[in-house]
């Protein structure tokens, strides 16, 4: 019994002397090999260059920035490029206090005694008499005092700065901090509300430049780099990418109507107006103009304009302080997928036309409400702000050829683009006559014909009544005249109700006529 249990133990010991040895062998392996590696890529054995150190990102084509740009080097050799052509510009104002040209003669009952020279002691004064007005002295506006900054781009040795129209709006004195801490005033050249852009100069020579880029050839996902002066504090360069292209802003001016921006996630604040947007090649690809925030401050989103349409406006600006833009004459919106269906489109791409002004080039090129236009000078239309910017940047008088989709075929027409005055739009309130009640899919609409006056300039039923509580209110109000139904035309009453009567109780199209001129709508019955 002795020996077995003897054997027993003999035979733990061996197996746990076994593991041990293991275990110091694997370890020695592992040291030799790290040890071995080590040596190995010391020696450059397992690299394609024995000055092989860093990871490339890219390589620029830009002679200013002949450095390369690594991960571990970072973007230093755009920094120093760039920086010096990106300026700070102060604007100035004078305080204009309250003006009150005249004032009455209050205090002269306190002043003119009888015992001075020039009221006679005996004399009184009529009370019926007005009192006198003495025109008081105008005051003299007080000194010029700093009332914003913002960035420049210097994009000319001679002294041409590129900016927002923003920044220098109104301004009465715009002075130009360069990046050696010079200080120059400058002259604005011109400036363009509706793009946001403006152009200034100073009297210098031999100054620092940013080249422009092709925002054309930015992608979504591009590192970009933002240089200006936020809030004040200094030139600043920021990083991102390139978020977003072809973007509206949500809180738009109504003054900038033509946009187009490049969205960026690189820190763009207040001060950094005017700034520039630039690739890894040291191109100026935007002019940053926008922040997106609910509290002021940079939250990710910015918008940029982009280099394209910036330098169109600024060449225009420098050669003819104004800029032209051109007109094709269409009123359009975006292309709902109510509207394709309704049309038999099959897509979501392209420009829906609502009005024709009679007169302009799309009407005479044929070009009818319900047309959707697809494509413009061979660049396809993707939605009805592509459209606008595009014929807007083509000259006044250029032959523009476009195609427009229509009854289920695509087809090619021509027009000769006007000259756009970005003139507002008006129209007249038309009178009622007698009026017919509706159901269906217009329940609580109330419509009446026409006067013979408003009859002449107009073609429909005029609405008099909307119930607030039906779901045609978010469509309709009083006053807006229906031109047609489901794309049939309509001249009274009796037109309408037949028209009504054979549309589809859930949907229906209407072209309606308001304040804003024509444009089609699709209402749908409550669920």
């Amino acid at each position: 019994m002795e020996t077995e249990i003897n054997q027993m133990l003999n035979i733990s010991r061996h197996r746990r002397q076994n593991w041990t040895l293991l275990s110091i062998i694997g370890v020695a392996v592992l040291l030799v090999g790290a040890i071995a590696g080590s040596a190995a890529t010391a020696k450059g054995w397992f690299s394609s260059s024995s000055n092989e150190t860093k990871v490339p990102i890219y390589v620029s084509s830009d002679s200013k920035v002949n450095e390369q740009i690594t991960l571990s080097g970072g973007f230093s050799a755009i920094a120093k490029a760039v920086t010096p052509a990106v300026v700070t510009i102060r604007v100035e104002n004078r305080s204009r206090p309250q003006q009150f040209p005249f004032f009455p003669d209050s205090f002269r009952d306190f002043f003119e005694r009888p015992d001075q020279p020039n009221q006679q002691p005996n004399q009184q004064e009529d009370e019926a008499t007005p009192r006198r007005r003495t025109p008081r002295t105008q005051p003299v506006p007080g000194p010029l005092r700093p009332s914003g900054v913002g960035s420049g781009v210097i994009v000319s040795p001679d002294g041409y700065i590129i900016t927002n129209n923003h920044v220098v709006e109104g301004a009465e004195r715009v002075k130009v901090e360069l990046a050696d801490r010079r200080e120059i005033q400058a002259k604005v050249i011109g400036a363009d509300v509706p793009s946001d852009i403006a152009v200034i100069k100073i009297d210098s020579t031999n100054l620092p430049t940013v080249q422009f880029g092709d925002s054309e050839n930015v992608e979504v996902g591009d590192l970009v780099l933002a240089v200006g002066n936020p809030l004040g504090v200094g030139q600043t360069v920021t990083m991102g990418i390139i978020s977003a292209k072809g973007r509206q802003s949500p809180v738009r001016d109504s003054r900038t109507i033509y946009e187009d921006f490049l969205q960026t996630d690189a820190a763009i604040n207040r001060g950094n107006s005017g700034g520039a947007l630039v690739n890894l090649r040291g191109e100026l690809v935007g002019i940053p103009s926008q922040i997106l925030s609910q509290t002021g401050g940079n939250i990710g989103i910015g918008f940029a304009i982009p280099s394209k349409m910036a330098r169109n406006v600024m060449d225009q600006l420098i050669r003819n302080g104004k800029v032209r833009r051109g007109k094709l004459g269409v009123f359009v919106e975006a292309l709902s997928p109510e509207l394709a269906n309704q049309f038999g489109y099959k897509g979501s791409d392209g420009a829906f036309v609502q009005n024709v002004p009679k007169g302009d080039p799309a009407d005479l090129a044929g070009v009818k409400p319900g047309d959707i236009i697809t494509e413009f000078n061979g660049q396809r239309i993707k939605d009805s702000d592509q459209l606008r910017n595009l014929a807007s940047s083509t000259s006044p008088g250029t032959t523009v050829k476009f195609k427009i989709w229509r009854d289920g075929s695509e087809r090619e027409l021509t027009a000769k683009l006007a000259e756009n005055n970005l003139g507002s739009n008006t129209t007249n309130q038309p009178g009622t006559d007698r009026s017919n009640s509706n159901n269906g899919v217009l329940s609580g609409v109330r419509v009446e014909n026409l006067t013979t006056d408003l009859s002449q300039n107009f073609r429909g039923v005029y609405v008099t009544e909307v119930d607030p509580e039906s779901n045609a209110a978010l469509y309709l109000q009083r006053g807006d005249i229906i031109e047609s139904v489901n794309r049939q035309p309509i001249n009274n009453v009796n037109d309408f109700n037949a028209a009504m009567q054979k549309a589809d109780k859930k949907e229906v199209l209407l072209r309606v006529h308001n304040r804003n001129g024509s444009r089609y709508i699709v209402i749908r019955s409550q669920e």
